[in-house]
């Protein structure tokens, strides 16, 4: 009768530890996605940055006019 319920547990144990293995691939794998979007947040920030402060010493006067 003990010996019934150890295997059970052992059973339900070794359920649960495959499943933690699965979930900690899961988060590791989302973390690397959230660092890769980090990264690309940030340079899309830069990129925006730069991009505005060229058209800031643009004037509408070097523009053409759309006719042209």
């Amino acid at each position: 009768m003990h010996e019934d319920r150890i295997i059970k547990l052992e059973i339900k144990f070794s359920h649960q530890e495959d499943f933690i293995m699965q979930l900690n691939e899961v988060v590791t794998s989302q973390g690397r996605i959230i660092e890769r979007l980090e990264k690309e947040i940030l340079d899309l920030k830069r990129n925006a940055t730069i991009g505005t402060s060229v058209e800031a010493t643009r004037s509408l006067s070097d523009d053409k006019p759309p006719h042209y």
